[in-house]
């Protein structure tokens, strides 16, 4: 599995849709666009480490659960 993989299914994990993820992002006054979002999910944009961090609160999950079992 890869990261955006993982932030996908930890999305699904929280049950919050691809829109409910980015207006929570960009109420945290982060400036992502659902286009943007989706390709960190299929891994055709690298994550920031801010947009990282808001995912971190929005899922309520540690850092852990993003890369554990990443290889």
């Amino acid at each position: 599995m890869d990261i955006g993989h993982k932030i996908s299914a930890l999305r699904q994990g929280v049950k919050l849709t691809q829109d409910q993820t980015v207006a929570k992002m960009q109420l945290m006054g982060l400036k992502i666009s659902k286009s943007s979002y989706a390709k960190i999910e299929t891994n055709r944009l690298n994550i920031k480490v801010s947009e990282l961090v808001a995912l971190k609160q929005i899922f309520n999950v540690s850092f852990d659960a993003f890369f554990d079992g990443l290889a």
